[in-house]
């Protein structure tokens, strides 16, 4: 074999390895520590009064009103992440959330994991996802949480093409887990939230272990009580101030914001 051919085989060889490289490395923003360090406005780190609260994987017809009913109680407004696909099943339901005060935006279409590259899939999906929750409730999202928090070149560009700014999370209840209880909801959360932190829970087991929605439902309550203790209002991404954004109008977005909290503040909420 001549030194050209070796040549042009090793090159061949190398591609496909660079195009993956160039697909799934965004997806190193995964990892948390990093990401909060690095990337604080793509980790959801807001103003340090403030604790957003978000939702994914909805709606849900059976479990996300439940969800309404208890934030309704504690007087607190969140962020839904919602699935185009589930929008499509259940309208009503994204419609109910719209109109309980409640901040919408985009999950993707399904949830799926993008190991295999597809600029074109993950713009046409993102798309359908922003189209129809914009048709379905009259309000046009303006964040994004990749399924399972992979970020893919693709998935990256797809948001900036539709105006969506991707912004994951700072702590997390692990509520997807069948073990997942109410204390291990609200002790996973408390381990890693800090001022100004973007809190990840679920209001549906659509991607999830059966009923382990059940966990964070019951969690709502305590780790709202603890937010509140440390000084700390809790509410949608909206009123977060991410990357020192100052606050979006009511009338812009339609979203009412949520009353302030209790004045005094501490680094970490407590826990019981």
């Amino acid at each position: 074999m001549s030194e050209g051919s070796r040549a042009a085989r090793a090159a061949c060889a190398v591609v496909p390895v660079a195009a993956a490289l160039a697909h799934i490395g965004p997806a190193a923003t995964w990892l948390h520590g990093p990401r909060r360090r690095l990337l604080p406005a793509l980790a959801g780190q807001g103003r340090p009064d403030h604790v957003a609260l978000t939702f994914d994987d909805g709606p849900d017809p059976v479990s996300t009103p439940l969800f309404l009913d208890v934030l309704d109680g504690l007087g607190v407004r969140a962020t839904f992440f919602v699935l185009g696909e589930n929008v499509v099943r259940h309208p009503a339901q994204a419609r109910e959330l719209a109109r309980r005060g409640h901040e919408l935006a985009v999950h993707g279409w399904s949830h799926d994991r993008p190991w295999l590259p597809s600029p074109a899939r993950d713009a046409r999906e993102l798309r359908r996802a922003v189209q129809v929750v914009r048709e379905t409730t009259g309000r046009t999202p303006r964040w994004y949480r990749p399924p399972y928090g992979i970020l893919t070149t693709g998935r990256w560009a797809a948001a900036r093409r539709l105006g969506l700014r991707p912004v994951l999370w700072t702590a997390w209840g692990k509520d997807w887990r069948r073990d997942a209880t109410p204390a291990s909801v609200r002790a996973t959360v408390a381990a890693d939230l800090r001022e100004g932190g973007t809190v990840l829970l679920h209001d549906t087991d659509h991607a999830s272990a059966p009923g382990s929605w059940r966990a964070a439902l019951a969690a709502l309550p305590g780790l709202v009580g603890d937010c509140r203790a440390a000084g700390l209002e809790v509410g949608p991404l909206l009123d977060h101030g991410v990357a020192g954004k100052t606050r979006v109008r009511e009338a812009e977005s339609g979203v009412p914001t949520t009353p302030g909290a209790v004045p005094s503040r501490s680094p970490t909420p407590g826990q019981p």
